[in-house]
């Protein structure tokens, strides 16, 4: 099994002159193959249902982060590499992969608007945008009732520290803010400044904004809980842009009835979409997001920029970009 840490097998020696990719990525003309290796490349479109025709075979398979009706079928036709043009996983079979099979993604590449996202709604929740701005003359001129909040000297604690927590870190310490954060290996932060914790207790213990940016796993899903939240001091901002599950939806509700979550921005949520009818569209203490905080002008590019520079990197043999362990479903 390849660890998402570990260096890829040399895959290059296995295939032959013309590298056959398999896509399942909607059309191929959006798939930007660089000119100086188009010519060792054959790209071909195949479906997402039903089998493939007799004697097709593919060395790379590309395709989506999700249960694609015959992935199993497609699998069995040679890939022992495959790309997943995005960064969650977990709607992926990954019982599908082999241990011949070297599994990557995306990853990453949603930091920069996802964090942008976070910021905007860390500092709409302090100025108290949208509410803020008027439409007839207020009592008082020139002095907000209630005052507006500020970044600066507040708390930042960050669940995970990946691309998007790096990113986050990075755009936050400029406001003057104090960071800590929570992963799950030993290695030292990558950005200095940002205090590591080991628990979840200490994690969200007198944070003003608490941002979810890790990946649901066992650990994770339901992580935040009433015993959680219970730690929390009353009037903290949650931001969750990483899965739904990981929230405990019956104890966040009674934690916002209870004041101690002032604010809930959630962009990702379970189930999505979320129904019609929801206590989340109501409640004055959330905003939803339909899942969109990774969107920007150059998004649908950009998801193909870790799978090009990783084709690069298969056609000279070396090690790949951001593997995927299954066995740690990140």
């Amino acid at each position: 099994m390849v660890g998402a840490g570990a260096p890829s097998p040399t895959l290059r020696s296995s295939v032959s002159a013309m590298l056959r990719i398999l896509s399942q990525v909607g059309r191929l003309e959006a798939i930007d193959i660089p000119a100086d290796i188009a010519e060792q490349i054959e790209l071909i479109a195949i479906p997402a249902e039903g089998e493939l025709e007799p004697g097709l075979t593919g060395d790379v398979l590309l395709t989506r982060p999700s249960l694609v009706p015959n992935l199993a079928h497609v699998l069995s036709r040679g890939p022992r590499w495959v790309h997943l043009i995005g960064t969650g996983i977990d709607d992926f079979p990954l019982e599908l992969i082999g241990e011949d099979c070297v599994l990557t993604n995306s990853r990453g590449l949603s930091a920069m608007p996802i964090s942008e996202w976070v910021l905007a709604c860390m500092l709409s929740f302090e100025k108290r945008m949208p509410g803020s701005f008027i439409t007839e003359p207020p009592k008082m001129w020139n002095v907000p009732r209630p005052g507006f909040g500020t970044l600066h000297g507040g708390t930042l604690a960050l669940l995970g520290l990946g691309g998007i927590g790096t990113a986050v870190a990075q755009r936050a310490l400029p406001f003057g803010m104090n960071i800590k954060a929570m992963r799950n290996t030993d290695a030292p932060s990558p950005v200095p400044g940002v205090e590591l914790v080991r628990t979840i207790d200490e994690l969200v213990a007198d944070a003003d904004h608490i941002v979810m940016v890790a990946p649901l796993t066992e650990a994770t899903r339901g992580l935040f809980d009433d015993r959680v939240f219970s730690l929390m001091k009353p009037g903290v901002h949650l931001v969750n842009v990483a899965r739904g599950p990981m929230i405990d939806e019956d104890a966040l509700r009674r934690a916002l009835d209870a004041d101690i979550v002032a604010c809930a921005s959630i962009d990702s949520t379970d189930p999505e979409p979320l129904p019609a009818g929801h206590w989340m569209y109501d409640h004055p203490g959330v905003r939803v997001s339909p899942h969109s905080s990774w969107h920007w002008p150059g998004a649908f590019p950009a998801m193909f920029d870790m799978f090009i520079e990783n084709l690069r990197r298969h056609l000279a043999g070396e090690p790949l970009l951001s593997v995927v362990d299954p066995a740690n479903g990140y």
